[in-house]
C-alpha cells in the first residue's frame, strides 16, 4: 500500500529527529560555553519536536477513529442508500469501461 503524503512527512520528520540525535551524540563533548549552550538549545528543540510529533500522531489517530465510527454509523443507518450508491457507481464504471472499448 502506498504511503500518503502525511505518512511520508511523518516518516521524514522522524528520520530528521533521529539523525539529529545521532549527530548530537557523535559530536564531542569538548568545547566552550557557546558550544555547550548551542548543544543544550538543540537538545531542547529536539525534545519539543518529538513531543509535537507525538501529539500530532495522536490527534491523527483520534480523528481517524472518529471518522471511521461516523462512517460505520452512517452505513448502518442508511444501508439501502449505501448499497444503492455502490450499485449505481458500479454501473456507471461499467458503462464507462464499455464505452471505452
Amino acid at each position: 500500500m502506498a504511503k500518503t503524503a502525511k505518512e511520508k512527512l511523518l516518516d521524514d520528520f522522524h528520520a530528521v529527529i533521529t539523525d539529529t540525535e545521532e549527530l548530537m551524540k557523535s559530536v564531542s563533548n569538548e568545547g566552550g560555553g557557546k558550544t555547550q549552550a548551542l548543544r543544550a538549545k538543540i537538545e531542547e528543540n529536539l525534545k519539543q519536536a518529538r513531543e509535537y510529533l507525538e501529539d500530532f500522531e495522536g490527534t491523527v489517530v483520534d480523528k481517524s477513529k472518529i471518522a471511521a465510527r461516523i462512517t460505520d454509523e452512517y452505513v448502518h443507518e442508511n444501508a439501502w442508500r449505501t448499497i444503492g450508491a455502490a450499485v449505481g457507481i458500479g454501473i456507471l464504471i461499467g458503462l464507462l469501461m464499455k464505452n471505452r472499448d
